[in-house]
């Protein structure tokens, strides 16, 4: 694994996506927390618009970034969504990953672009997760 890769993924600069989805709960993802204006499912709904169209345009299915894209749209309404909604963020996960096994020219820009933007939003997702009383192992028993 590249450093790309693990900036993706995360469990180099931030804790493994999976670490931080693992056990999500349908309460836990619609859960409304005090002084934050969106939930987690907020958060993963944008991630995966964002994650979607960026490997759209480096496979070519679209040109540029649509203007009329809402990059926040409707949070999952029940449990039944809230699993879709993670088994489209591992596989675009899983598509990014193969992408930046051997990235060159625009496709690294994007994918670098991809790695900061979501590395933020998993940041808040491990603090709204932390807030909710989940307790993630520390780095030295993963």
């Amino acid at each position: 694994m590249n450093l790309l890769q693990a900036s993706l993924l995360g469990g180099a600069a931030f804790r493994a996506v999976d670490d931080l989805l693992a056990d999500l709960t349908f309460p836990q993802a619609s859960q409304a927390l005090p002084g934050v204006s969106y939930t987690l499912g907020d958060l993963l709904a944008h991630l995966q618009v964002t994650m979607r169209v960026s490997l759209d345009l480096i496979t070519g299915k679209v040109q540029a970034w649509p203007d009329d894209l809402n990059v926040w749209p409707a949070a999952p309404a029940s449990e039944p969504e809230l699993k879709a909604l993670l088994t489209g963020l591992h596989l675009l996960l899983s598509e990014a990953n193969m992408l930046a096994a051997d990235p060159g020219g625009v496709t690294r820009d994007i994918l670098l672009d991809l790695a900061v933007h979501n590395a933020y939003h998993w940041g808040q997702v491990a603090l709204i997760r932390q807030q909710q009383g989940v307790v993630f192992p520390s780095a030295r028993e993963t």
